[in-house]
């Protein structure tokens, strides 16, 4: 792509939206229907069902969906026919067994809802054998070595207990069925299998311990419940395209930084452009159609950086709402003239992109077991929930960072805008207060929240927290959840929230052991109140190392972390081998969650990953290198030849010009060096066939450290060489036209 023409067009497309010469789709927001008429319009919702199947199927098929009771095929046969029936009418030709396989991102293979009638014409159909089941090709996916290539049968299975949606495109209506994704062998291929074995896990154990209580007379589930708040950038696309690393790597790999980044912190909550304004309504409406329930939409710290948040919902279907977030944000931005980088650090020197993972536990009746309520120093059940996450965060640090490990979350973690790699928590002044108290015995007061004196009369006294917010904080409690801040951007979030739900099943696990074992089937409540206490002194004792408010920026908390013998993976070729310990494989054996091939596979997919996407990346940078930088250093060295010879033909002073020409000669020299050495190192990495880790640890101690010299000598060079010659558009083009 021609960079002047990249750059006239991203400059007059800003120039247009700044001038309100609206596009098409943006024209008619004003006048179309409000959001509570068409909100859920296109999802096979609760209400939806309600709506169109007969009573005793809806109540048989909610059984299912909220108490896991399984399910007859009679009865989908009917949900199928209503389904189809409600697809139909929504113009809708085809429909797909939706599903979330080991690359991360989801797959579809539709089929047509028209089949033919063996008398010339056609008929519309959906069976309840097709609802239910599917067979894609399980091969030709990422298996971590459960299947070979010649093994290929594979079933999608549908998930009634996340609802069907409608897939709108420019020309063409699809029926989604969210579906789990399993081998011929039953082993899961996806990442939506071990989340729901994950959630009843938890609920089994969690109902244990309302039932020590005396408080499951009517709750016959626990959900886990996810809010994810989604970070992203937005460039524009004709920049995008000038970009080979941003359109093969999702990242630039070259790039100096501007003069002005976020050092003024102006972008945070500001004005949202009007461009990505109008960008963002219509990805709202989109969402709000299929039921997925966004709360928010704001302005990042980094420019160019933007986020947009959803209202919390069980996690299984905020899981599938999030990868239908996603899609959809990159999906619509070109409408706009706009590129959705979702890559946790997609530009050096400024903040990347999270997903904040709000994680909470909730019974079927209503209510939040991690809500402290007034006086909480006397809510025993709240405290036993509140250790259990305490314990099984110590015990199962490694995990947790592991389950947010990559190659490009590793480029954020630890940085200004992100949590450091040591897992902590963070609980607040008035938590934090209990735990001390529940650690020399008994506690006795609940520390309780102020009001703030504005000191202008016009101005109301607000209500203070009782603790602040800790940002630094990779695990921190936020009021009634805790927020896992660590999570990547461009992760899904399946992965980490099934670890949350298994190691949290297992300490309540222990937890319900040791107070059944205490107190009997018919405790009073005083000695019930006592065998708590005494249970979670003990725990509070033993895991109280995990909890940390304080900056886990400073370099005093990676020290302190160390005494305490708190785990500091630094990067993803660290972190993963936790997956290989024995203790994490009887932990997801115990639960059910996962078996040992099925550990070893995603382990495997995950090392595999990490060592390709850094080759993919060196390639990149080595053929940038020569195929555009070299070239542009070469001109402007020519240049500079040029000007030397010619002042030198005149007998002009030419010291500086000759220093100039020796130094950036050097460093072109230096560049070219750096080039080879890069191109001999991948060169040199070791043969798909050998073990993943081995591939991994190469890329990481031999790739990276090329590539990141390489990157620091072409920032160097981009802001010696004139801007007629550089052949890439820049951060403050890239970061600023919106």
């Amino acid at each position: 792509m021609n960079i002047d023409q990249a750059r006239h067009d991203a400059v007059a497309a800003t120039s247009d939206w700044s001038a309100n010469r609206l596009s098409n789709a943006q024209a008619g927001t004003s006048t179309k229907k409000p959001v509570d008429e068409f909100f859920g319009h296109d999802s096979f919702n609760h209400q939806t069902m309600r709506q169109r199947l007969p009573k005793d199927v809806y109540r048989r098929l909610m059984q299912t969906i909220e108490y896991g009771e399984p399910l007859d095929l009679d009865v989908a046969d009917v949900v199928a026919s209503a389904m189809k029936d409600w697809a139909i009418e929504n113009g809708a030709t085809h429909y797909t067994h939706w599903f979330q396989p080991l690359t991360g991102q989801t797959a579809e293979k539709h089929d047509a809802l028209i089949s033919p009638d063996g008398k010339g014409g056609m008929v519309y159909e959906l069976s309840g054998s097709a609802l239910v089941q599917g067979e894609p090709d399980a091969s030709s996916f990422p298996s971590g070595g459960l299947r070979a290539t010649f093994e290929a049968r594979g079933y999608t299975a549908w998930d009634p207990t996340s609802p069907a949606f409608l897939m709108r495109g420019e020309n063409s209506v699809t029926l989604c069925i969210p579906t789990v994704f399993v081998s011929w062998t039953g082993e899961a291929l996806d990442k939506k299998t071990p989340l729901l074995r994950s959630m009843d896990a938890l609920s089994k154990h969690a109902q244990r311990i309302l039932h020590i209580f005396g408080t499951d007379a009517n709750v016959r589930r626990v959900h886990t419940t996810v809010g994810a708040e989604q970070e992203f950038f937005l460039v524009d696309r004709n920049l995008f395209f000038a970009r080979p690393d941003l359109l093969s790597c999702d990242r630039t790999l070259f790039g100096a930084k501007p003069p002005k980044g976020q050092q003024l912190a102006d972008h945070y909550f500001g004005s949202i452009p009007a461009r990505v304004l109008a960008y963002m309504t219509e990805v709202e409406r989109e969402l709000y159609r299929i039921g997925v329930p966004l709360k928010t939409r704001h302005n990042e710290v980094a420019p160019g950086q933007f986020e947009i948040a959803p209202v919390f919902e069980n996690s299984n279907v905020a899981v599938d709402h999030q990868m239908v977030l996603m899609e959809s944000l990159q999906r619509i931005a070109p409408r706009y003239g706009l590129q959705a980088i979702l890559h946790e650090k997609p530009f050096d020197g400024v903040n990347g992109s999270g997903k904040h993972n709000n994680w909470s536990m909730c019974t079927d009746t209503g209510v939040n077991l991690l809500d402290p309520k007034d006086e909480t120093h006397t809510n025993m059940q709240f405290l036993v929930f509140i250790c259990a996450v305490i314990r099984a965060v110590d015990r199962h640090a490694d995990l947790l960072r592991a389950a947010i490990a990559s190659a490009s979350n590793d480029h954020r973690l630890g940085a200004n805008e992100a949590p450091p790699a040591i897992i902590s928590i963070f609980l607040g002044d008035m938590l934090t207060d209990i735990i001390e108290q529940l650690e020399q015995g008994v506690p006795k007061r609940t520390l309780k929240a102020k009001r703030l004196d504005l000191g202008a009369l016009s101005l109301p006294n607000i209500p203070r927290d009782a603790g602040d917010r800790n940002r630094t904080s990779p695990f921190a409690f936020t009021g009634n959840k805790f927020e896992f801040r660590a999570v990547g951007s461009s992760a899904t979030a399946a992965w980490p929230n099934t670890i949350m739900n298994t190691i949290v099943a297992e300490s309540l696990d222990e937890i319900a052991n040791e107070l059944e074992k205490t107190v009997g089937s018919k405790a009073t409540p005083a000695k019930l109140q006592s065998a708590v206490k005494a249970l979670l002194k003990k725990i509070v004792k033993e895991h109280k190392r995990v909890i940390f408010n304080g900056d886990g920026y400073s370099e005093e908390w990676q020290k302190e972390a160390e005494k305490r013998g708190l785990p500091n993976l630094h990067d993803s070729v660290d972190a993963y081998p936790a997956f290989r310990a024995k203790k994490a494989t009887n932990l997801f054996h115990k639960y059910n969650v996962l078996t040992k091939a099925e550990l070893d596979g995603r382990t495997f997919i995950f090392l595999d990953k990490y060592a390709m996407q850094i080759q993919i990346e060196a390639e990149q940078m080595v053929l940038m290198a020569r195929q555009m930088i070299l070239p542009a250093a070469l001109e402007q060295q020519s240049r500079l030849a040029e000007a030397l010879a010619s002042t030198e033909s005149v007998g002009g002073e030419c010291g500086q010009i000759r220093r100039q020409f020796d130094l950036f000669a050097e460093l072109t020299n230096r560049f070219m060096a750096q080039i080879e050495a890069l191109d001999e190192a991948e060169s040199k990495r070791p043969p798909e066939e050998v073990d993943p880790y081995k591939r991994a640890k190469y890329a990481r101690d031999n790739l990276i450290p090329n590539m990141k010299t390489l990157r620091e000598l072409a920032d160097d060079l981009e802001v010696r060489i004139a801007s007629d010659i550089w052949p890439l558009p820049t951060y403050r083009e890239l970061l600023f036209i919106k």
